[in-house]
């Protein structure tokens, strides 16, 4: 069975820090990226950032550039994203998504990695994540 579960979520203060993990099971590791994506309420889904387990390579929203890190332990199946710097604007609900890496170079090669989150086949629950001011 595959899973993406979240955690790491919370609320903080702007200006403060989280890190955010995806625990992923069920499928070969390093065939896929993971990619992760917010939504706010009312607002659309937005993509945050990617990395390919393949090789590393690293992908950010420009939104996030400089205050998320997204990293990735092979050993433990993880990917974490380091969330600094947050600001209120940053509150949503976290998800993280498996995309097969054909399938990411497709996307890579039409113009981002986030341009067809359908394209990603796994999805988890998400998690909370809320910056007051």
């Amino acid at each position: 069975e595959v899973q993406l579960v979240e955690s790491g979520g919370g609320l903080v203060q702007a200006g403060g820090s989280l890190r955010l993990s995806c625990a992923a099971s069920g499928f070969t590791f390093d065939d896929y990226a993971i990619g992760w994506f917010r939504q706010a309420p009312g607002k659309e889904r937005e993509g945050v950032s990617c990395i390919s387990n393949n090789d590393d390579s690293t992908y950010y929203a420009d939104s996030v550039k400089g205050r998320f890190t997204i990293s990735s332990d092979h050993a433990k199946t993880t990917v974490y994203l380091q969330l600094n710097s947050l600001k209120p604007e940053d509150t949503a609900v976290y998800y993280c998504a498996a995309v097969n890496i054909p399938s990411l170079d497709r996307l890579l090669y039409g113009s981002s990695w986030d341009r067809a989150p359908k394209e990603y086949e796994y999805w988890g629950q998400g998690t909370q994540v809320t910056v007051s001011s």
